[in-house]
């Protein structure tokens, strides 16, 4: 059934979307629970289907893994040019997005869509390439699983314990034409580990023990299949839409609750969350301001609190302003949620009244079409007597003036129509002089009045102009259909003129909104930084609202502090209230559940990342946001006001990453400079200084010299550890592997430090059989040197120094140990950063640079360093570096 004139906005702002959707470039994802599924190989299929087509493909990117099956779907496949950019001394192929865009393929194929590129790619993540490909009009295939997406990466490190780094935003999902699941039951796939199709055999067995075990993999499996039916019903949702199909297809279920500011709305709350979490169906509640009855601040509050239920419960609120009956705007909302039942209560009051007009559930029933409603039992012991012989009374019923008035327009159209009848018009025209009459009333007063002026209309009518004169005796049968059609006329106006009048209140309403909406957004636009941004949406926030407002937003202990003045004088219990809100990402305070006695509303302010700060509202007088659309107002304006504060903010921080990137540079390359400039001097004063030792036979010269020497010495070191970093963060250091056993590394870097170990005891604990090394030697020469010097530092002289060293299938470690203090607690990690330092009870401390010579050296092998302390005393440092074979085949 037609409940509504299709709106001429409405159908052009569809079509203009399909014609967007038809003509954009095409963007298709296959999507899976977890590596292995088998994505790249159904992307390749439907490749090598549009390539028999004629289509022009190419591959942008492709992963194969080694899997021979899979590189065998790349025959015929052109492959772009990639781009070679350094990354830590090595050369590491990226995609060219340029090269792409001037090639322009129709379709071009972009495996493994949360990869993040190497830096001096144009993009930092490969979605991003993609969006600029869908922007130059290229269809894109391209490969994503369900833990990377970003709404999702909470829950799956709560499945797995696995927090995934690399994540794509929901918004590319959307965007995706297209959504192909790839799906395997987790048995298969777990197999499919254990046969080496997925990881290398190690690999695959850690993977087994930790992230592909059943359990995460059903529920993974559940995830993905949810989140490609809600794809698919947004798919379904929108051809409903553009083909006018106005009815629900129940193709999943989707429960819809009517409320209102009765009690025993709270019980059908209830009822409704039961039964959805039963059938395991999504549920929302709508309330309908129609306009026609004004609520008290009493059932205002109801309202909110059924509101809040509902919130609570997981239900989604939906407030609207009635345009039609409040059957038809609940079906309209059914039909555009494409719910599938439709709940209310059952309905109350004497029976009689249902003779007079019909109930909801009956109007609903009438229209509802194809979706079920559900009547839902009363609770009689909640309702007030009152409640159950007059259900839905108006409040607020017209005032005595406006029925003084229906009454004195009515006087006014008797004499004229007594002018008229002395001119010798017609009945017939004084009929229609009441009726223009009744007309006004209605334009001006409403329902009500309009009511009582058709009576009193009609018994004036009666008593002035029909036979017998002055007298309400009727002897002409003829005129009941007068008087009757009067009355009726008379009714009709009435309600008519209601509605329009309730009409014009919503699009006042609606108009008042928007208008507010619109200030604020420019305001904020205008605003040149966070903290004239904050300014702006307090004056907005106490305008709109008649209140007192503050922002508060964490400090980097995750603290909530106020931003400018503290302009609603916080107690401590207040912070407390914010701080919750903000750790807890709900409302709370004033007119809620949480913390009510509190003096503000505490709103979370939330961006796309999170929680970024809470609006804290304190009303002067009392709160304009009690009614339902209020509310909803003020819990846009904070939301709106989150998203610019955090495009802002982020805006701040990615220009002082900037600043701090350019002093980097600047540094590094003044570094570079004076380091340069210092070298040869400093070989001259070193020269200078063996000379001397070779000459002077005196003491005191000697130890002069020597002095000499030694501080030369270190000041040479130091400059070239100042190179050295250097070199390593521009990505210069080129890596040149060669196989080199530990032992010749452990003797270089000892000859190198003979001076400086002289006297210590040194032991070297080395298993026979260890295989040789893949390593750049003088390289990793540097790293040793580095880290004994720093066990000679940080240990005292009488102590040994020691190096071990033990090899894994994978790996093979290498550990320098001292006896001396070790590391300050908390400086594990950061002992590696650049310029940190420990104190040194046993001499000079280094400049802060060799420990980060270390970790570049060793990263850029592919290995990892760490530092800890022994619980037997003293810090070891550990160097693994990746053997290419088992060292069961070295023998």
């Amino acid at each position: 059934m037609d409940i509504k004139r299709p709106d001429p906005d409405e159908l052009l702002r569809k079509v203009q979307d399909e014609e967007t959707r038809r003509t954009r470039a095409k963007l298709k994802i296959f999507f899976g629970m977890a590596p292995g599924v088998g994505k790249t190989f159904a992307m390749l299929q439907d490749a090598q289907d549009r390539l028999d087509e004629g289509l022009d493909v190419v591959i942008g990117v492709v992963e194969t893994h080694g899997r021979a099956e899979t590189q065998a779907l790349t025959a015929g496949l052109s492959t772009l040019p990639t781009r070679t950019l350094p990354y830590r001394g090595m050369e590491l192929q990226e995609f060219d997005l340029q090269g792409a865009i001037q090639r322009k393929p129709r379709l071009i194929l972009m495996d493994e869509l949360a990869h993040t590129n190497v830096q001096g790619s144009i993009h930092g993540k490969r979605w991003q390439d993609v969006w600029d490909l869908l922007d130059a009009g290229i269809d894109v295939y391209t490969t994503v699983n369900v833990q990377h997406i970003e709404s999702l990466k909470d829950v799956v490190a709560q499945i797995t314990g696995v927090i995934v780094r690399e994540s794509i935003p929901d918004t590319i999902l959307q965007r995706a034409d297209e959504l192909e699941l790839v799906d395997l039951p987790p048995e298969e796939l777990i197999q499919r580990l254990k046969e080496g199709k997925v990881y290398v055999p190690d690999q695959a067995r850690h993977a087994i023990e930790r992230f592909f075990r059943k359990g995460n993999l059903l529920a993974l499996r559940e995830l993905a299949l949810r989140r490609t039916a809600d794809h698919v019903d947004a798919d379904m949702r929108r051809y409903m839409s553009n083909e006018g199909i106005a009815r629900t297809w129940a193709v999943n279920e989707r429960l819809l609750v009517c409320i209102s500011p009765a009690p025993e709305s709270a019980r059908l709350i209830r009822a409704t969350q039961r039964l959805a979490e039963r059938i395991k169906a999504p549920w929302l509640a709508a309330y309908v301001e129609t306009g026609r009855l004004r609520h008290s601040g009493k059932d205002r509050d109801q309202i909110e609190e059924h509101l809040r239920l509902v919130e609570r419960l997981g239900g989604e609120t939906v407030v609207l302003q009635g345009d039609l009956t409040l059957a038809e705007d609940l079906v309209r909302v059914a039909v555009a949620r494409n719910v599938t039942r439709i709940l209310v209560g059952k309905p109350g009051g004497p029976s009689w009244l249902h003779l007079v007009r019909s109930s909801l559930v009956e109007r609903l029933v009438r229209i509802c079409g194809s979706i079920d409603v559900m009547v839902i039992a009363r609770d009689r012991d909640i309702e007030s007597p009152a409640d159950r012989h007059v259900p839905n009374r108006p409040r607020n019923f017209p005032p005595l003036l406006h029925f003084l008035w229906a009454l004195l327009v009515v006087a006014l159209v008797t004499t004229l129509g007594l002018v008229l009848q002395m001119r010798r018009f017609e009945l017939a025209d004084i009929v229609m002089v009441y009726v223009l009459g009744i007309l006004m009333v209605g334009a001006r007063y409403g329902r009500w009045p309009t009511v009582a002026a058709s009576v009193l209309s009609l018994g004036a009518f009666d008593f002035f102009f029909v036979a017998p004169l002055y007298s309400f005796r009727v002897t002409d049968p003829k005129h009941l259909g007068t008087f009757a059609v009067m009355l009726l006329v008379g009714v009709v106006i009435g309600n008519l003129t209601e509605r329009i009048r309730a009409q014009i209140r919503l699009a006042r309403v609606r108009e008042q909104r928007t208008l507010a909406l619109f200030k604020l957004s420019a305001e904020l636009t205008k605003c040149g930084g966070s903290a004239a941004m904050v300014d702006s949406a307090i004056r907005s926030v106490a305008s709109q609202f008649q209140s007192r407002a503050s922002i508060l937003l964490p400090n980097a202990e995750g603290r909530l502090s106020f931003q400018g003045d503290d302009a609603l004088g916080f107690t401590d219990e207040e912070m407390a209230a914010a701080q919750w809100v903000f750790d807890h990402h709900e409302a709370a305070g004033l007119g809620t559940d949480t913390l009510p006695g509190a003096k503000a509303l505490n709103l979370p302010l939330k961006g796309s990342r999170g929680t970024i700060g809470v609006m804290a509202i304190q009303p002067e007088g009392q709160p304009r946001w009690t009614e339902p659309d209020q509310r909803h107002l003020l819990e846009a304006f904070a939301n709106q006001t989150a998203l610019a504060l955090e495009r802002a903010i982020l805006g701040e921080k990615g220009a002082v990453a900037q600043q701090r990137a350019d002093l980097e540079q600047l540094r590094n390359a003044l570094l570079s400079s004076v380091s340069h400039d210092l070298r040869a001097p400093l070989g001259n004063i070193l020269e200078a200084a063996n000379a001397l030792l070779a000459t002077e036979k005196t003491s005191n010269h000697l130890e002069l010299a020597e002095s000499i020497h030694d501080e030369a010495q270190q000041l040479q070191r130091l400059v070239n550890n100042l190179l050295e970093v250097t070199h390593l963060e521009s990505g210069r250091v080129e890596v040149k592997k060669a196989p080199v056993p530990l032992e010749q590394l452990s003797r270089a870097a000892l000859e190198r430090c003979t001076r400086l170990l002289k006297g210590r005891d040194i032991k070297v604990d080395f298993p026979p059989g260890l295989p040789p090394v893949p390593m750049d030697l003088v390289l990793m020469e540097q790293v040793i040197v580095n880290l004994l010097e720093n066990a000679a530092h940080f240990s005292p002289a009488d102590q040994p120094i020691e190096l071990r060293a033990w090899a894994t299938d994978r790996a093979i470690t290498l550990a320098v140990i001292d006896h001396g203090k070790g590391l300050p607690e908390g400086l594990e990690e950061k002992i590696f950063e650049k310029l940190v330092r420990a104190d040194n009870p046993h001499g000079r401390a280094g400049a802060g640079l060799g420990l980060t010579i270390c970790k570049g050296i060793v990263e850029a092998h592919g290995g990892w360093i760490q530092g800890n302390n022994r619980p037997q005393g003293g810090a070891q440092f550990l160097v693994s570096l990746p053997l290419e074979r088992p060292p069961s085949e070295y023998r």
